[in-house]
């Protein structure tokens, strides 16, 4: 009963995450048209009635730390890259870190490919900030690649995932950051807190931030593979399954 309840929530969390990544794409193919004050108006309703009840984004009740280790011992971690150098296809994910289908994806859906695709050397994931959630996003995209720069980006990217508040709360504090990055094990926090404060690493936040415009990205996450087989720098949007993004690196192999 306990495992089909489970099953339940899981569904009405996907089906939430679904409809959040719809609502974005019509909001930003508004924003494209030049409707901009209509735009405003939508994301402050969404964020009002979508703010309410949300868990998580406490800093002093942070979770799931060993199951992200699980997920992800013995795989090599080089800044937001996941995976070993030598393999032959590179996933690309475009993501936001207070975006609660990303949330959905890095626990529904990447597990799958991580465990098949990542760990036996088929693939690698890199993760790229494409920050459109509002201002929180940017300090938050800075604090993973702080992470990253001490070898531990996909540990604090998914372990922040599974501990994330609700969109545009304002549970982004330096509070927040400083006990995600003594919870996920960062070896140096005070050279992390530093990089962090002085916005080292704003400047690639942005960066990404345009690449995934320049692409026509229209929701986080959306993805993109690039191999042997694939066409180039193919673009896959955001892919409905975890078997979706196996068939794409497949594919590109």
């Amino acid at each position: 009963m306990s495992n089909q309840k489970d099953r339940e929530q899981r569904r009405g969390e996907r089906l939430e995450a679904e409809a959040e990544a719809a609502r974005r794409h019509r909001l930003l193919q508004l924003s494209v048209g030049g409707v901009f004050l209509a735009v405003i108006v939508v994301v402050v309703i969404i964020v009002v009635a979508g703010s309410g009840g949300s868990k998580g984004g406490d800093g002093s009740n942070l979770v799931e730390k060993h199951d992200v280790e699980k997920l992800l011992a013995g795989i090599p971690q080089n800044a937001t890259v996941l995976g070993k150098k030598s393999a032959p296809v590179k996933l690309y994910e475009y993501g936001d870190l207070q975006c609660s289908a990303c949330k959905y994806f890095s626990e529904e859906v990447l597990p799958e490919v991580i465990e098949n695709q990542v760990k036996t050397g088929k693939a690698s994931i890199t993760f790229r900030n494409f920050v459109i959630i509002g201002p929180d996003s940017v300090p938050a995209g800075e604090s993973a690649l702080a992470a990253g720069a001490q070898g531990m980006g996909w540990t604090y990217i998914e372990t922040w995932y599974r501990n994330q508040g609700g969109e545009n709360s304002g549970y982004v504090t330096e509070e927040f950051i400083e006990s995600m990055a003594n919870y996920v094990g960062i070896p140096d926090v005070a050279k992390f807190m530093q990089e962090w404060k002085s916005h080292k690493y704003k400047k690639q936040v942005e960066t990404t931030t345009g690449q995934a415009e320049k692409f026509g990205f229209s929701a986080t996450p959306s993805f993109a593979v690039e191999g042997p087989h694939s066409e180039g720098f193919e673009l896959l949007g955001t892919p409905q399954s975890s078997e979706a993004i196996e068939e794409a690196i497949e594919k590109a192999s």
